[in-house]
């Protein structure tokens, strides 16, 4: 079965940290571009990080950059994303995603992990 499972989510004090995983099974990442996102209540699905392979380094959107750091190893079939220092606006939805290379409207997504910050 094709799939990917996040897990690492939960809640966390303003300041604090979380790494968040993604376990790919049925299929090799090393294809795959893989992916965070994030959709908070009432809000659009946001990109929080991409690796294109692992040997790429990570990029992420401006509003993203300085506390996530998202890394992935492929013999693994893993994705991995360190948040640091975390702020009650990243509260959300946590997804993971992989996109195939060549043919990228095929796609993956986990089911999400919940990430709450909150005093």
């Amino acid at each position: 079965q094709v799939q990917l499972v996040e897990s690492g989510g939960g809640l966390v004090q303003p300041g604090g940290s979380l790494r968040l995983s993604c376990v790919a099974s049925g299929f090799t990442t090393s294809n795959y571009i893989m992916n965070w996102y994030r959709q908070a209540p009432e809000k659009e699905r946001e990109l929080v990080a991409t690796v294109v392979s692992a040997a790429s380094t990570a990029y992420y959107p401006d509003s993203m950059k300085g506390r996530f750091t998202m890394s992935r190893d492929n013999t693994k079939n893993t994705a991995y994303l360190q948040m640091n220092s975390l702020k009650p606006e990243d509260t959300a939805m946590y997804y993971c995603n992989a996109r195939h290379r060549s043919f990228p409207t095929v796609e993956i997504w986990g089911q999400g992990t919940q990430v709450t910050v909150s005093s």
